[in-house]
């Protein structure tokens, strides 16, 4: 299943930016749009993918909402939340790489999805923000290759899809000699010149 692919590696990709961030940088400030929290420090933006990493293995069980009854309400990130965001990740990742049926139905808060389209939705999620997350601390950062390419060929065909349904921004031109890695974040409208 390429979607399974795809997660790992927008996994690994997520995880491969947040590894590398220090207990000082948790407390800088994160863009409004990447948190419900008024005011969001990139510490809150790290708990707020713990709790989406701790979700995959209920998920893909087809757990609801109601199921697990506020089990990962709260603070998912205690007084070390790199290390306990990985433990999400490493039990998130064995989940998926479980053997999944890729048509059967999860429960999601916005509606119910075959596993493979759920995949895609989060991979969605994890690779555009691990770049993110870097751009936003400065770092010189690209997507992995493989990842690149397994996003432009499972992804790619959707965005005008994925954008009607306010997914992605506008398209943002790049240029013309533009690698495949820009090429693809011009098409989903993150690029952006750097200063």
């Amino acid at each position: 299943m390429k979607q399974r692919e795809l997660f790992l590696q927008a996994d690994a990709a997520l995880r491969s930016v947040i590894d590398r961030i220090t207990p000082e940088q948790l407390s800088l400030p994160a863009p409004a749009a990447w948190s419900s929290t008024p005011d969001p420090t990139l510490r809150d933006v790290l708990a707020a993918h713990a709790r989406d990493e701790a979700w995959v293995p209920d998920v893909l069980l087809g757990r609801t909402i109601d199921d697990a009854a506020g089990t990962y309400d709260g603070d998912l990130l205690s007084a070390d939340p790199i290390a306990a965001y990985d433990r999400l990740n490493d039990v998130a990742t064995r989940a998926v790489s479980e053997d999944l049926d890729p048509e059967k139905i999860v429960h999601l808060s916005y509606g119910d999805f075959p596993v493979r389209e759920y995949l895609e939705h989060v991979s969605i999620y994890r690779a555009f923000q691990a770049w993110s997350i870097a751009r936003q601390l400065g770092w010189d950062y690209s997507l992995p290759a493989p990842l690149v390419d397994t996003l432009w060929e499972v992804i790619g065909p959707q965005v005008e899809g994925f954008r009607a349904m306010g997914v992605f921004p506008p398209e943002v031109e790049v240029p013309s000699d533009a690698d495949r890695e820009t090429q693809l974040l011009g098409r989903v409208g993150y690029w952006v010149p750097m200063p």
